[in-house]
């Protein structure tokens, strides 16, 4: 435990940042899986819908530095992709 005042601070700050983060993290892996389990029950329709709201999830979470950018272009590629083949 830190005994100074500013470093407890820093770990009250921190926190805050870490439960902020994790947040945001959990809301676009969670779009995610909403998009993937869609294409897997053959639901283009929703799987469409479901993954612009995933794109902009990861958008989100790469503007606030949760993610990296080429992580978030990555994993919308991805997406992308499933979800044209499913189409196909």
């Amino acid at each position: 435990m830190p005994n100074i005042k500013s470093a407890k601070k820093r770990v009250e700050v921190i926190k805050k940042k870490t439960m902020r983060n994790n947040s945001i993290r959990s809301g676009y892996r969670t779009a995610v899986k909403k998009v993937e389990a869609a294409i897997d029950a053959n639901n283009i329709e929703e799987a469409t819908k479901l993954f612009s709201f995933a794109t902009k999830k990861l958008d989100q979470a790469c503007a606030k530095g949760v993610i990296v950018k080429n992580t978030a272009a990555r994993k919308k590629s991805q997406l992308a992709k499933k979800l044209n083949a499913a189409k196909a």
